[in-house]
């Protein structure tokens, strides 16, 4: 049984969890929480070979039924966000995920990365501007959200006048990716789902008329050698996957990342005296204070884990954050270091799930570091910031700067 220091619904464990991370290592490689009835795992090995087994799952729906699996089917009226999730590269499994994440490439490629660099850049700076002319500000309200927000919307072909809804729909379906998240938080999820999948059905019918230089038209296009396309449920789903994960994931490792350098004033004065220094103060900030602390997967075929057996039917929560801090696989990993070399952090993940966003994400928050960095030299904290109660989308409620 894990330590009750582990309660993932207590601000003081939400507000650092990593001391408890430690005492869960110490008592063993697997543990069973029964409160979210789940087996944590909390060690970098593990954690990094699970993601790669495939006899563990995102879903078991291609192999079972819910019946069969020893699971309740969600609520008849959660539909349409299951409809929405269930059809998205990161919660289904090959062959599938494989058609899917293939399809996706072909219009997702580096090439089509590499071309947002400029706007990225030139966005950026723009914010950080904005944000010196006013003398400071809120850096998750200034910079962290609208750089994402408009870099995965532009990539899109989302119109700037539309743009308004997609981050508040983007953290009312996220949350539902929380331990036992409530029946409110679910209505929630569903209202959003409904609305954003409305909206992206139009626009896709809208790039079937009029082709764009868009990754909305690029998906309309792709198919594979047997002329297999993207279904119109797929195309939705999967522009919803690229904008909740390239919203929560930047957002929250850009301001994490700021809370921590301004609570490591050596590390930030090493920063700013050799920008040279921001491709691996991405790396370390993503691994330091991961933004994403769990991830869930079900068990498809009995798996072992140091003698302990865990059925078929069961699911599994590896802990990023934990397996990040792991003294197994990092040197000093309490200890912000941004010159760390040897960082084999998970915070992406692994295996077939490997995020698909992840260049696009270390371009967005190495532009706005070296814009910060340019341009607010002096950048300092005006107030103690507030955590989000979430455990498992971990994150400020703002985070005030002066510069």
């Amino acid at each position: 049984m894990p330590d009750p220091a582990f309660d993932p619904w207590d601000p003081a464990f939400v507000a650092d969890p990593y001391p408890a991370f430690a005492e869960l290592r110490a008592r063993g490689r697997v543990l069973y929480y029964e409160p979210s009835d789940q087996w944590l795992v909390p060690h970098h090995a593990d954690v990094s070979a699970l993601l790669r087994d495939r006899r563990l799952g995102r879903t078991y729906q291609h192999r079972f039924t819910h019946e069969d699996f020893g699971r309740t089917p969600p609520p008849p009226e959660q539909e349409p966000f299951h409809t929405l999730n269930d059809h998205g590269m990161l919660d289904l499994e090959p062959p599938d995920h494989t058609r899917i994440r293939r399809l996706v490439s072909k219009a997702f490629t580096p090439r089509t990365v590499e071309r947002l660099r400029p706007y990225v850049h030139g966005l950026a700076d723009d914010l950080v501007s904005r944000l010196v002319a006013d003398g400071g500000g809120d850096l998750l309200r200034d910079v962290a959200e609208p750089l994402p927000v408009a870099v995965i919307a532009e990539m899109l072909g989302i119109p700037e006048s539309d743009r308004a809804p997609l981050r508040p729909w983007s953290a009312e379906i996220c949350g539902m990716y929380e331990l036992n998240p409530s029946e409110e938080t679910a209505a929630r999820a569903v209202r959003a789902s409904v609305d954003f999948s409305e909206y992206l059905r139009a626009l896709i019918a809208a790039r079937r008329r009029e082709p764009g230089d868009d990754l909305v038209s690029g998906l309309i296009a792709a198919h594979d050698e047997d002329d297999d396309r993207l279904t119109e449920q797929e195309m939705i789903s999967t522009c919803v996957l690229l904008l909740n994960a390239g919203h929560e994931a930047t957002v929250n490792a850009t301001v994490n990342g700021w809370w921590a350098l301004f609570r490591n004033p050596g590390q930030l004065a090493a920063l700013r005296a050799d920008h040279s220094l921001v491709p691996s103060a991405v790396e370390e900030l993503i691994r330091y204070d991961t933004p994403l602390q769990l991830f869930e997967r079900w068990v498809l075929d009995e798996i072992e884990i140091d003698g302990t057996t865990v059925p078929r039917g069961a699911e599994v929560a590896m802990l990023f954050g934990s397996a990040n801090h792991d003294p197994a696989a990092f040197t000093a990993p309490d200890r912000l270091d941004l010159t760390r070399r040897d960082n084999p952090h998970v915070s992406f993940s692994a295996g077939v799930h490997y995020c698909i966003g992840a260049p696009l994400a270390r371009i967005e928050l190495a532009a706005s570091m070296a814009a910060l960095l340019r341009r607010a030299p002096a950048l300092r904290l005006a107030a103690e910031p507030e955590r989000k109660p979430n455990f498992v989308i971990r994150g400020l409620k703002g985070l005030m700067v002066e510069t």
